[in-house]
């Protein structure tokens, strides 16, 4: 049995560069390295990653952390909390657009509008957002996307994008939204991340739409080192958690495991060509 970790941030393991609350996050975990990670994961039957970057320094990270591992590919993102730092700097999206690509660079995001925080102000989300569809247009690439409280001016930019003709193919990450969101979002062909927090949300609708998601269009993530699944809650969330995502989600839709591990690695595959 193969399992796809299609979302998560273990470019900067062990290092004192990346996304700041990543790395913050990783540290806790002192002593774990990269080559532990990726081991737990491969005793747990994951053998394919997806490393996703979240601004500039952080999407080059991923992007060398995938050539250097064959189990490994990068997508590159300016994640909306980060987008009022890009919003004035065009020599920055400049070199951000170049990681595009880059080597065994699959995706762009992770990518969208968070108005839960609003670290970055709307209008900043917004022109990051349309950046990131256009270059993902530009390469033919699938964009990941980070959507939070914000899908009322989401769907309007995506669909201004999203054509017949040049369809915008992607996925919702670590989606929780409503039943009406889930099926406008199947409508248009996006697949739906779903980690760790199926395994303890609290809420009887988002445990009906786990249980009902179409499994082809259901991807696994555990958005490491966040979100860290029951029973496990407390420590850091790695891909290996992938495993006891899966399990649950099984027996939560009454399907085999092996069923639902290999329907989910070949959803992830196609999404990503690889």
């Amino acid at each position: 049995m193969q399992l796809f970790d299609s979302h998560c941030h273990i470019q900067s393991v062990g290092l004192f560069e990346g996304e700041k609350s990543t790395r913050e996050m990783w540290s806790k975990a002192t002593s774990l390295t990269r080559d532990a990670v990726l081991q737990h994961a491969r005793e747990a039957g994951v053998t394919r990653l997806l490393a996703v970057g979240c601004e500039l320094e952080d999407s080059k990270l991923a992007a060398t952390f995938a050539r250097e591992h064959d189990s490994c590919w990068a997508s590159v993102g300016i994640h909306p909390h980060e987008a009022s730092r890009y919003a004035g700097a065009g020599p920055a999206r400049k070199e951000f657009a170049a990681l595009a690509v880059a080597p065994k660079v699959v995706a762009i995001g992770e990518c969208g509008l968070d108005y839960f925080y609003e670290h970055s102000v709307k209008e900043d989300q917004i022109k990051i957002l349309r950046f990131q569809i256009e270059l993902a247009l530009g390469h033919n690439l699938p964009l990941v996307f980070h959507v939070r409280e914000a899908f009322d001016d989401f769907w309007p930019i995506f669909e201004s994008y999203h054509t017949t003709e040049h369809p915008i193919r992607g996925v919702l990450h670590s989606f929780t939204d409503s039943a009406a969101n889930l099926e406008r979002a199947l409508q248009h062909g996006l697949y739906i991340g779903v980690n760790g927090i199926a395994t303890f949300t609290k809420k009887p609708e988002q445990q009906e739409l786990y249980r009902t998601l179409p499994i082809g269009r259901l991807l696994l993530e555990t958005d490491a080192p966040f979100l860290t699944p029951t029973p496990y809650r407390g420590t850091i969330c790695e891909p290996y958690h992938i495993r006891v995502i899966a399990e649950f989600l099984a027996q939560l839709r009454d399907e085999p495991l092996a069923v639902l591990a290999e329907a989910t690695t070949d959803n992830a595959r196609q999404l990503f060509s690889v």
